[in-house]
């Protein structure tokens, strides 16, 4: 069972952490989020380079396909499924700055799109909170696909489990990827206000990865190929930067393919 993280109280620099709500930790960290040297989110796009094509081939669905982003965020991953042919795209977040900042990026492409007609043709971003009881947005129900990237870590896996089914429909697949709990055992996510000099950290959970697996199937998934689980090695420390140097030999991120029986 995932075990919420408690807070902690000083860095090692002796400065106090600031333990907030994870949509409040989220909308202070967008400002810096994609620019703070976060070593998970760097290898995450990386792997995501090879995961998305061969995860959007396998959907067995006709296209054209309504996909959905869970915890979009900036808009990393979501700008990636913009390319898909005739596709409906939908973008879910929790902090509302980080859909502000998503916003943004998709406003910088309207133009790209409106001279390529054969790439998505409908897109939208939606505040929406896993644990909140707002009800999920109806047009991102009975969708084809769904990825959801570096989310878990916050939402108790019953829930996200939830949320996911609810956004499937039967025969859907849903690509996730995660802090690996060897990772999550010694650290979790955070980062340093730059205003303040504060650590701030969100609500984290420290998910083992059977019981993510054995949450998944008792809702009603089953894994598609293989569970990918990475460690960062000499080579890719110097891809991540220096932060990257104190993982060496450590799994700090999984990645998983789920199908939702019919």
């Amino acid at each position: 069972m995932a075990t919420p993280i408690p807070p902690i109280e000083a860095t090692n620099t002796g400065k106090l952490t600031r333990y907030l709500d994870t949509p409040t930790a989220y909308d202070l960290w967008s400002e810096v989020y994609d620019t703070d040297g976060n070593i998970l989110q760097a290898l995450d796009t990386i792997e995501m380079r090879s995961l998305l094509p061969k995860f959007l081939s396998q959907i067995p669905f006709p296209q054209p396909w309504k996909l959905v982003d869970l915890g979009c965020g900036t808009g990393r991953n979501y700008l990636q499924l913009l390319d898909v042919p005739g596709a409906t795209i939908l973008g879910l977040d929790t902090s509302s700055k980080m859909l502000e900042i998503a916003r943004t990026r998709l406003n910088e492409r309207m133009a790209v799109l409106e001279r390529e007609p054969q790439k998505a043709k409908e897109f939208e971003l939606l505040w929406y909170d896993m644990l909140s009881s707002a009800p999920m947005p109806t047009i991102a129900l009975n969708a084809d696909a769904l990825i959801s990237t570096l989310v878990l870590e916050h939402i108790p896996q019953y829930d996200f489990f939830q949320a996911i089914s609810r956004v499937l429909k039967a025969g859907g697949l849903a690509l996730v990827t995660n802090m690996h709990p060897d990772m999550g055992k010694i650290s979790q996510a955070g980062f340093v206000d730059p205003k303040t000099g504060e650590k701030v950290r969100p609500q984290s959970y420290a998910h083992a990865l059977e019981d993510v697996i054995e949450e998944a199937r008792k809702q009603g998934f089953e894994i598609v190929g293989e569970v990918l689980e990475r460690a960062v090695d000499e080579k890719t420390s110097e891809v991540l930067g220096v932060r990257a140097k104190k993982w060496i030999g450590i799994n700090v991120w999984f990645g998983v393919c789920f199908r939702k029986r019919s």
